[in-house]
């Protein structure tokens, strides 16, 4: 079997005729002298769901931090369904389309689930701040339109029976779903998943896969997910990229990936690195 260029794009067939929703081209970062992503390229059709595997310390979340604008690139270009990213921060990135989660959860473990989920709707709120004081009809039009959005996606995810309870006391796999939930809310055309299943286990883990397929199928959104579990990876991902020192090593199908000697290598030790985070 000819080994494939990291650099060419997967294209699963279904988008092959469909302009890419994400593409990073060159893309790299330096923290003083160290480099901790380098020439790393991908590119992401409208429905695939992709996987980045690699080491730890192979640079994995520090490319999501770029995709977000978390940091600013020191070299290289992201572009969202065609438009280039150079300039935007990252609340701005989150309106052309890009949501993520984190390897630690972030929610406002304070308020209820459907606040949490709320916030997610900023980019959707049609009210001025002073409509929003002075309890105008927009307003109170908007939250309703909003309290909707939040329990037809919390339905999806079997959750509207939570909608009240505080965030903080769900469950640890009920926490990462509502995370994910909350970034669904950011109408994204692109989901990032930092390590979704990470303290999960197999049971919730299982149903993670399931979830993530109907995320997939249902919002018919591209998803790229970071995860060391690799039944969950193989199971789920059409293509998976391979991350080390901070540079793409392979690309493939999980099939590919599975008998890589690059891959092998870098998974033995032999060729692992702690190029970033």
């Amino acid at each position: 079997m000819a080994k494939r260029d990291p650099r060419e794009p997967m294209i699963p067939e279904r988008d092959q005729h469909k302009r890419p929703v994400m593409e990073c081209v060159g893309l790299g970062i330096d923290f003083g002298g160290l480099t901790a992503v380098d020439d790393f390229n991908i590119t992401i059709s409208p429905t695939e769901i992709c996987g980045l595997i690699g080491p730890n310390g192979a640079g994995k979340t520090t490319i999501f931090n770029l995709l977000t604008k978390v940091y600013q690139p020191t070299r290289g270009s992201i572009y969202l369904d065609g438009r280039d990213t150079k300039n935007l921060n990252t609340t701005q990135t989150n309106k052309a389309g890009l949501a993520r989660t984190f390897q630690n959860i972030r929610l406002f473990k304070g308020m209820t689930v459907l606040e949490n989920v709320l916030v997610g709707l900023h980019n959707e709120m049609e009210y001025s701040i002073a409509e929003a004081i002075l309890r105008l009809p927009s307003y109170w039009r908007s939250e309703k339109i909003a309290r909707e959005r939040v329990l037809e996606l919390l339905s999806i995810f079997d959750m509207t029976s939570v909608a009240e309870h505080k965030a903080g006391s769900l469950p640890y796999g009920s926490q990462r779903r509502l995370e994910i939930v909350r970034a669904l809310a950011t109408n994204p055309t692109v989901l990032l998943l930092d390590e979704p299943a990470a303290g999960m286990n197999p049971a919730e883990t299982e149903e993670l896969m399931e979830n993530i397929k109907k995320i997939n199928k249902t919002f018919h959104i591209a998803i790229l997910l970071i995860e060391h579990d690799m039944h969950l990876v193989m199971n789920i991902c059409e293509g998976v990229a391979v991350l080390n020192y901070g540079r793409l090593i392979a690309k493939g199908t999980p099939a590919e990936i599975q008998k890589n000697p690059r891959v092998i290598e870098a998974y033995l030790g032999t060729g692992g690195g702690e190029a970033g985070a």
